[in-house]
């Protein structure tokens, strides 16, 4: 399940095809933090706009401007090349002397805010990211197009793990397969191959679900995952309060980040995820995650974009604005309403969109 293009889709059949990312500025993505700068001790924490570069290329030059080894360097999350981002880093500096911001500004590369942090800005550490989509060459009925979108609004979509995690052409899953199979791999890419391998076993089931029409209803054994958060509970019998809390999004129904332990899942939605992950290539990637040390972790099966709005700019141009937690795919939210075809080669290394 590392290609998009044979994953189903919740409300059918394909309404536009549509360019995407013929400029930069066509892709916008803003993270949204989650903390407030302490305002003093050790860690420059930088809030910078790029355009045209990707993460660890800033990283790289705001390690060379400051003085300092990379690893000096943090942020919270990986962003697309092909785009115009706005993200934040962190920089240690033991002294608290920063050399002169202007001398960072550039075409590709502006200084947005900056403050004195006492932590080092961890991975992982925002709320979650921003977008604003802009489709290019649009081809399909404006009426089927805009009943999508609204029930996107309204009932969410699948929280599909994104195509750009398995890598070009889906190599990754190779990658891993090799690794499991006792090929050596750096560090850095032994991480990346082992999120690669349950992101697709998560997207087995998730795929299993939606064909079946059941990713956002509950099934006997269900386990449900909280809002916001990564805390899980059940199974347990179903009720009206938690059909309640379903229809307002408090909770959803819950897929496997695969690793060593038993799933808590029981009944109809256990057998599911057995038949989803049966064929040989899932069983070697779930025995390698084991092996590997990874523990059984669940991942919600539904994701509802915040504040989704559109407006046609032109009759064949059409802008989508949307938030999306951290970790979660804006490409998933592009696969509901069709093909999105990219005017530029996406960057060979794997930028995780919302992480």
């Amino acid at each position: 399940m590392t290609d998009n293009s044979i994953l189903p889709r919740a409300y059918g059949p394909s309404v536009l095809t549509a360019t995407m990312r013929t400029v930069p500025e066509d892709f916008q993505v803003d993270e949204l933090p989650a903390f407030e700068p302490s305002g003093e001790g050790e860690h420059l924490l930088l809030t910078i706009r790029k355009r045209g570069a990707n993460t660890a290329f800033i990283a790289k030059r705001l390690a060379q401007w400051a003085g300092v080894p990379e690893m000096a360097v943090s942020y919270a999350g990986l962003k697309d090349r092909h785009a115009v981002t706005t993200q934040r880093f962190s920089v240690h500096l033991p002294k608290r002397v920063a050399p002169d911001l202007q001398a960072l500004q550039s075409d590709e590369l502006q200084v947005v805010a900056s403050s004195w942090h006492n932590r080092k800005l961890q991975r992982g550490a925002l709320a979650g990211n921003r977008f604003t989509l802009v489709l290019r060459d649009v081809e399909g009925d404006v009426q089927a197009i805009d009943r999508r979108l609204a029930q996107i609004a309204e009932r969410g979509i699948p929280n599909w793990f994104g195509e750009q995690r398995f890598g070009r052409c889906g190599g990754n899953i190779a990658a891993a397969l090799a690794m499991f199979g006792g090929r050596r791999v750096r560090k850095e890419q032994r991480s990346l191959l082992l999120s690669a391998a349950r992101s697709d076993l998560f997207n087995r089931v998730l795929a299993q679900r939606v064909a079946r029409e059941d990713w956002d209803k509950p099934l006997d054994g269900e386990v449900w995952m909280l809002a916001g958060s990564r805390s899980v509970f059940g199974p347990e019998p179903w009720s009206d309060a938690l059909a309640e809390r379903l229809a307002r999004f408090d909770i959803h129904p819950s897929g496997p980040l695969w690793g060593a332990g038993e799933s808590r899942t029981q009944g109809e939605a256990a057998e599911v995820e057995r038949t989803a992950l049966a064929d040989d290539t899932a069983l070697a990637l779930r025995q390698g995650l084991e092996q590997a040390g990874l523990k059984q972790e669940r991942r919600a099966l539904r994701l509802r974009p915040q504040g989704l709005a559109f407006a046609w700019l032109e009759p064949a141009v059409l802008q989508l604005g949307f938030a999306l937690p951290a970790g979660c795919y804006a490409t998933a939210v592009l696969h509901e309403l069709g093909e999105t075809v990219q005017a530029e080669a996406p960057a060979a290394s794997v930028d995780p969109p919302a992480s």
